[in-house]
């Protein structure tokens, strides 16, 4: 019976230890899974949002450049051709750098729009209608206000959702520590208690003296 107690305890041991390695393990998995979306979030932040940002700011810049030259009156309708020319094809080389980024299908929609404007203004421009030059410029710049706030929206997002990650991660690791704690309670008091033996006196034999 008593071997038999050993043997069921020694397993009791040996299972709740197993649960508690399976667990730290499980966290840990998680956690590194965690750490993994956590960098997919700032590298997007800054790829994906704040790069876009800047493009946004060169091209609020070459659409007002187009929207002053197509309210001057000074220069000749061959001289504004050639400015708004110079800027749309400024403004083209910056749409392959923006739409190697990841687009939402909001911003792929506003992204369109703005695209179909800059068009605009180039057929516009060439046809000598500036008035219609600088209402499809207002139009462009519209669409680009659209964007920057999809872009504030989305980094928003990105910071919530790595903040939550963190919460977890941490939630994961105090986890950890306290199932550490009671693992090393647990192997310090199989190391310190004593079985107490119990010893069985027999009685000598009477002497025959």
């Amino acid at each position: 019976m008593k071997d038999q107690k050993k043997t069921s305890n020694k397993t009791k041991a040996a299972l709740v230890l197993l649960i508690v390695m399976v667990i730290i393990l499980i966290s840990n998995f998680i956690r590194l899974q965690n750490s993994q979306k956590a960098n997919e979030n700032i590298n997007a932040i800054y790829n994906d949002r704040l790069v876009v940002a800047h493009y946004i700011f060169q091209y609020d810049n070459e659409l007002h450049s187009i929207k002053a030259m197509a309210l001057q009156n000074v220069l000749s309708d061959l001289q504004k051709k050639a400015a708004i020319a110079t800027a749309i094809q400024n403004i083209h080389k910056i749409d392959k750098l923006y739409l190697n980024t990841f687009l939402t299908p909001k911003e792929k929609t506003s992204f369109v729009s703005f695209l179909a404007s800059c068009s605009a203004i180039e057929l516009q421009s060439q046809n000598n209608n500036w008035s219609q030059v600088t209402q499809s410029s207002d139009q462009a710049l519209k669409t680009l206000e659209l964007l920057s706030q999809i872009q504030i929206s989305e980094a928003k997002f990105n910071l919530e959702s790595s903040n939550s990650i963190h919460r977890e991660n941490t939630t994961w690791g105090q986890l950890q520590i306290a199932l550490l704690v009671v693992l090393g309670g647990f192997a310090l008091y199989l190391l310190i208690v004593k079985k107490t033996k119990i010893k069985v006196k027999i009685p000598e034999a009477p002497s025959m003296n």
